[in-house]
Formats: structure tokens, C-alpha cells, sequence
């Protein structure tokens, strides 16, 4: 290898790779020479460093003779649009990665006013533009295919008699017009399924043909349609599966324990429409406790393979809405034999368990039982009869049942709290539906102690449920909870120091180090931005063979066992443990192991169907109750920030709307992430997340369930403008370190 003039400094291979990675845009050896002020021979030795970096595998050669580190994405490729972060932008992935792991994050930039608006399932030649290690920017070059071609709207007509569709999708900025041939007899307001045609000139609103009625928008009941098909939720059952549920008759009580004489009890909210999960306590010897929790024998009613299986496999689990349910079992099950209805027999798979008094669990053992469940009971009624104010049901209940059953869940909260369970502070809303059919109102879902002890409970059966197959040696489908991942702990520690708090590094990470911050946090005013944060920082549950533990509630091996009326995953849980303990029909058949993998894949991407689902129609009842309280100002705090705004939740109802970026004090905004916020470049205002402002309801839209707030006032806005420190790139801040 020639040597260079002494006088030309070459840079290390470290520096050439930094240099590479961290450089947003077009990279060869042209450029890497102008960095490194390199001419002459010098450029020779940059040449064969290179060449050595390719060899080694620390960099690749990308388009146009360009280097890139491995699992760089090129500077344009196809793109397919993948989903919908929590902050509502699109996101895509390539559509083709080779590449070991998850591909890099890419960001959809918005499109030019006028164009089409992209949705999930497009394909797309994109521009990329790296943000950062593993996330781009990329901005449609041209559409290539389109992902659903059927679009759902409600049907309009305009002043000439002519029909319009105005979509569902807030993403769809653009109508669709409707001939009056191809509008099935669909009247104005009503809300109906399309397909779009072919437009015969590339001008003017496309066109589209209705295929499907769905009833009038004017109904809130339509509320619940929309989300079911634009999430692709099954919602009717084929024929054969409803008449095998409509055949189904009392299970025998031969081989079955005999549970009749427990005064098991069922508690549930106000509004639940199906129990599967029943109670009991007793205190034990020397301050223990023996407790029993009883689950509706589903796999008795639903075997491997027949048609109520196949259904329930592909609907994967029950999604929730305020005003119905769409269930994973036809009602005759879910609302019939398989509901634990007072005063009825009920077929159940049981566990005992024994627990010292510290709520240690001594040993467990389940049974295939017949059940009589003594009452059915809601959260606030038991919850106001421990707190003296019984009525006549829970009356006769209080001394023999339910005082045994909250001091076994002293027991247990007590072993959870020794434990270390993630506990962050996440309030709910609730679609309060009269009578008629319309909404009352909408208010945070109150948490009582009730709650927690059949949560615990719950928890406590799953894990007996999880040893249990464990030690049979049989296929378990495990619910799992990884750590949080490297980069999201990175980020969350570089958004601590900005509020003085840090996170342990260099060590094993429990629940009990989050609990800490929160705790250190709940009398500050960034308590809600904190527990926001670390809501984010935190990986996503899944159902899985291979168990990993779950992380969130400190446990070694957990397995959903309570519910299989509603979830899958615990009828698979059941059929291992009547095929490990000998309990006779509805077992699970001998390889059904070796598909494991993929149904865990299959019902953990139905959950989040079914939240995506649940969500979007709680933000359409939420809109269709502010509809006429437009121009009113509300309490909020920002829950997400964006390049494009800020999310804001309202204190009173919990609904979640956007202020956009056009309508903050005039500047030029730039977003933070390590921060959260949004920093005014000439003002230096910071709007942050988790911070209180005041509102008002510029626009609700009850079709899209969007709402579009103007901000009245906030800490960023009011007063003296805060300040964000700057924080020193990252290579520096560790170099920082290293020095104290």
C-alpha cells in the first residue's frame, strides 16, 4: 500500500464509520476525501480503507457507488404503507428486507394538496431522507398500487342531484362521486360500503360504485358499523358454526368435581355482558388463605378443528364497543352456556390455590367442575358494601364472601407489591348509551379496589395455569412482555435528565425502577408527561411459545387462562390442561405444538386489530357528544407531539383531538423527540408533552372522530416562555461522562 505524505492526517476507521452514519444524504469516496481534506496518494489509502470496511462488513455499497452502513436504506425504493402510529402518521417498511431484525422505522411525509391521499396497504416509490439511526422521512415520488379497493362513507347528494361519498377515513381528504345507477337505491345520510372504480380521466373526484347499505349515519349505533369494516372485523357467523352453538345443551356432571355447594360469585361491570370468571375465598390455617377461581368450560363446547373453533380462531378474540360487542363465540355460548349466570349449572375448569399469609402461593391444583354461581355482582356494588353500604344482595354476601375474598387479596396485593409490577396511572373513558339509544355522556371509567382483587386473582390463576402446563410438559401459549428495548431506554434516559430524574444503567432492569421515577414524579408538575413517557419506552405484550416472562408484571412465566369465551389464546391454554391432566373431551390433539408459533403471531395481531377497532369508535361516540359544543373551552394536556402538531386529551371527557401546527403563536417550530415538545425557533416557546393547557373546540367531526382544538393557553404559551437546554449530540454527552 503506498504511504502518504506525512503532513496529510488519515482518518481512523472509526471516524469513517461515524462519519457514515451519522451523514444524512449522498456518501462516496468524493465525499468522504472533501471531509477529511484528503488529495493526492492520500485518496489512494482512503480508496483501500474502504475496500477494507466493504470486506470487513462495516459498510455496503449502495446505489450509485454510494456507501451506506449495513441495513441502510437506499436513497429511493418501494415502500409499502404498513399502519398508523399512536400520533397518527403513516407508516411504511420496505418491501423487501433481507436484512437480520425489524427493518428501519420509516415516516410518511404528508402529501401535496390535491393528491390522493395514501392509506394502509399502498405501495409507493418513495425519496428517503434519514432523521436518524433507524428512522427516515420519505416523501410518494409516484403511487404504484393501491392497497383495498373499497372505501367506506356516507352517502350524500349534492345541490344537482348528483351523489357523493364522503369517506370515514380522516386520512381521505377527497370525496367520491357516485352515479345515480351506481348508488343502490342509498339515501342521503346513510352510511354505506363502495367500491372505487377506475376514473375515466385523471381529473375530477374519482368515482365509486356502493355495494353494501349499513343504515343511517343519524343512528349512533352506525358508530360501531364503521369501525367493524374498516378494521376488517368478522362480525356475522357462517351458518355452520352458529347452528353448531345453537345446538349446544347442558354439559354432564359425570367425571366433573362437584363445585355446586361454593358460593362462587361473578363480578364484572356494569355494562358486561357475558361472565366467565368466578370467585371464592376462605381464610386457612396459620393466616393463609385457600382461594378458588372458576373459568366457563368453553373447550367442553368448542373442539379443535369443528366450526366454532375455526371461527373463533380466525375472529381471535371479542372487540368491545360501548353499545355492542362483536364476540368470539355466537351469544347461544357467549351469553348462554357459557356464561356464568346465577343459580344456573355451569360447566367450568377450576383452580385452587393455597396461600400463606404474606400471599405466597404454597401449592395450586385444578379440576374439571360443575359450578352454581351464587350472584352476580358489579364493581361499585361490592365496592360500596365493603365500604358500609351493603344492599340486599351483597348484604347476605359481605361476612360469608366477600370480607374472605378482600383479605386474600390483602394477601396478594402484598406479594405484588414485593414483587414489582409496572405501575403506571392510566385513566380510561366511558360512552355512557341511554335508553333511546343516544349518548349521555362521556366520563373517565372509575377504578375501584373491587378491580384489583379479581385482577389479582386473575393474575394469580394465570400463573398457577402457566406452571401447570409447564410441568405436564404440554405446548403452552404463553402472554408475554418483553423489556423495553435498548434504543426506547436510551431515549427515555436522555428525556429524564431533562426533568432531573434518571434510570438505572448497567444493571438488571425491574418494574420497581419505573415505579420509582413515577413515584418521585406524582407530586411534580411533569407527572403526566412522565408517566406518557414511559408508557411509550415500553415494549408490546404478545402471546407466544417461547416464554420470555412478562417484564410488566414481574413474572417468570404467565399464560391467559381466564377468559376463553373471548380469547383464544385461553382456549388453547385449557385444551393443554385438560390433555396433561386426563380431564377427557376438548383436549388439545398431539401436534398442535408445532402451530403455535404462527397462532400466537395470528391472535396477537387480532388484539391489536380489536384495540385499534375499540378505540377508533370511542373517538367517534366522544365526537358525535361535542358535536354542538363547538366554540366551548376545555382543560386538556398534551398526550403526543408531532412534527405536524400537538394531541391534546381533555381533562373532562378524556377525548383526544390535534392543534395544529399552523394554528400555535407564529414561528417556526421545530420538534424535539428526546424532549417531546415543539421549540418556537425565534420565540423560544416549547409546548411539551404532558403539559396542562387550555382549549377550544374548533371542530368536531363525528364521521372521522376527529377533533381540531385552538390553544388558548398554556405554561409554553403563557407568561415568561420556557426554555429547552440544549442537549449535546450524543458521541459528546458520552464523552462528557467519561471526563467526571
Amino acid at each position: 500500500m503506498p504511504k502518504p505524505p506525512k503532513h496529510v492526517p488519515l482518518p481512523t476507521r472509526q471516524q469513517l464509520l461515524e462519519f457514515i452514519r451519522e451523514t444524512p444524504g449522498r456518501i462516496g469516496k468524493r465525499e468522504l476525501a472533501r471531509a477529511f481534506g484528503l488529495t493526492g496518494e492520500s485518496r489512494i489509502v482512503l480508496r483501500e480503507m474502504v475496500k477494507e470496511l466493504e470486506k470487513s462488513g462495516d459498510i455496503e455499497r449502495g446505489r450509485g457507488k454510494r456507501f451506506v452502513r449495513p441495513g441502510a436504506l437506499p436513497e429511493v425504493m418501494v415502500v409499502e404503507i404498513s399502519g398508523v402510529d399512536p400520533d397518527g402518521e403513516l407508516l411504511a417498511k420496505p418491501l423487501t428486507w433481507a436484512e437480520e431484525g425489524r427493518p428501519p422505522r420509516i415516516y410518511m411525509a404528508p402529501g401535496r394538496r390535491g393528491e390522493a391521499p395514501l392509506g394502509v396497504g399502498d405501495r409507493v416509490l418513495a425519496r428517503l431522507r434519514r432523521l436518524r439511526e433507524g428512522i427516515y422521512e420519505a416523501r410518494a415520488v409516484r403511487r404504484i398500487t393501491t392497497g383495498p379497493a373499497k372505501v367506506l362513507g356516507v352517502y350524500q347528494l349534492t345541490a344537482d342531484g348528483s351523489g357523493r361519498l364522503h369517506p370515514t377515513d380522516r386520512r381521505q381528504k377527497s370525496d367520491y362521486t357516485v352515479l345515480r345507477a351506481d348508488a343502490l337505491d342509498a339515501q342521503p345520510g346513510e352510511l354505506v360500503l363502495a367500491e372505487v372504480l377506475q376514473a375515466p380521466r385523471p381529473f375530477g373526484l374519482r368515482p365509486a360504485r356502493v355495494v353494501e347499505r349499513l343504515g343511517s349515519m343519524a343512528n349512533p349505533r352506525s358508530i360501531s358499523l364503521v369501525a367493524i369494516h374498516t378494521h376488517d372485523i368478522p362480525h356475522e357467523f357462517p351458518e355452520e358454526a352458529q347452528d353448531q352453538a345453537d345446538a349446544a345443551a347442558a354439559a354432564p356432571m359425570e367425571q366433573r368435581t362437584d363445585l355446586r355447594s361454593l358460593p362462587l360469585i361473578t363480578i364484572d361491570g356494569e355494562d358486561a355482558r357475558d361472565f366467565d370468571d368466578a370467585v371464592w375465598a376462605e381464610a386457612g390455617e396459620d393466616g393463609g388463605w385457600h382461594i378458588m377461581v372458576a373459568i366457563a368450560d368453553v373447550a367442553w363446547y368448542v373442539r379443535p378443528g369443528d366450526a366454532l373453533d375455526r371461527e373463533a380462531f380466525k375472529r381471535g378474540n371479542s372487540v368491545y364497543f360501548p353499545d355492542r360487542v362483536v364476540p368470539m363465540l355466537p351469544e347461544a355460548l357467549s351469553n348462554g352456556w357459557c356464561s356464568l349466570k346465577p343459580d344456573e349449572e355451569r360447566p367450568c375448569l377450576a383452580v385452587h390455590m393455597w396461600l400463606d399469609a404474606e400471599g405466597n402461593k404454597l401449592r395450586h391444583r385444578f379440576v374439571r367442575g360443575m359450578m352454581r354461581s351464587a350472584a352476580r355482582l358489579t364493581y361499585e356494588q361490592v365496592q360500596r358494601a365493603i365500604d358500609g353500604e351493603p344492599d340486599d344482595t351483597t348484604g347476605a354476601l359481605l361476612d360469608p364472601v366477600l370480607k374472605p375474598l378482600y383479605g386474600a387479596w390483602t394477601a396478594l396485593f402484598a406479594a405484588r407489591q414485593r414483587r414489582g409490577v409496572l405501575d403506571l396511572d392510566l385513566p380510561e373513558r366511558k360512552v355512557v348509551i341511554g335508553a333511546d339509544g343516544h349518548i349521555d355522556k362521556v366520563i373517565p371509567r372509575e377504578r375501584y379496589d373491587s378491580h384489583r382483587v379479581i385482577e389479582d386473582f386473575m393474575i394469580a390463576a394465570n400463573v398457577a395455569a402457566a406452571e401447570q402446563i409447564e410441568a405436564l410438559n404440554r405446548p403452552c401459549m404463553y402472554r408475554v412482555h418483553d423489556l423495553p428495548s435498548l434504543d426506547k431506554l436510551e431515549a427515555l434516559r436522555d428525556f429524564l435528565s431533562t426533568v432531573g430524574l434518571s434510570l438505572p444503567k448497567g444493571q438488571v432492569l425491574r418494574p420497581a425502577a419505573f415505579n420509582q421515577i413515577l413515584e418521585k414524579a406524582k407530586e411534580t408538575p411533569e407527572a403526566h408527561l412522565i408517566n406518557e413517557v414511559v408508557l411509550r419506552s415500553q415494549a408490546q405484550a404478545v402471546y407466544s411459545p417461547e416464554n420470555i416472562g412478562h417484564f410488566g408484571l414481574g413474572l417468570a412465566r404467565y399464560a391467559h387462562f381466564t377468559s376463553p369465551i373471548r380469547r383464544y389464546a385461553d382456549l388453547l391454554v385449557h385444551r393443554a390442561l385438560i390433555d396433561g391432566l386426563r380431564f377427557g373431551l376438548g383436549a388439545l390433539p398431539a401436534d398442535s405444538g408445532d402451530r403455535f408459533a404462527e397462532i400466537g403471531e395470528h391472535i396477537s395481531a387480532t388484539e391489536r386489530r380489536a384495540a385499534a377497532a375499540e378505540r377508533d369508535a370511542l373517538n367517534r361516540f366522544t365526537a358525535i357528544f361535542l358535536a354542538d359544543r363547538v366554540g366551548a373551552q376545555f382543560a386538556g394536556r398534551v398526550n403526543g407531539v408531532t412534527r405536524f402538531g400537538l394531541f391534546v386529551t381533555l381533562d373532562e371527557t378524556g377525548a383526544d383531538g390535534l392543534i395544529p401546527i399552523s394554528s400555535l403563536p407564529a414561528d417556526y417550530y421545530t420538534h424535539d423527540e428526546v424532549r417531546h415538545c415543539l421549540i418556537g425557533k425565534r420565540m423560544g416557546l416549547v409546548f411539551s408533552l404532558g403539559e396542562a393547557v387550555e382549549v377550544e373546540l374548533a371542530e368536531a367531526d363525528p364521521l372521522t372522530g376527529s377533533l381540531v382544538f385552538r390553544l388558548m393557553q398554556s405554561a409554553g404559551a403563557a407568561g415568561k416562555p420556557r426554555r429547552a437546554k440544549a442537549i449535546p449530540p450524543k458521541g459528546r454527552r458520552q464523552r462528557e461522562r467519561r471526563r467526571s
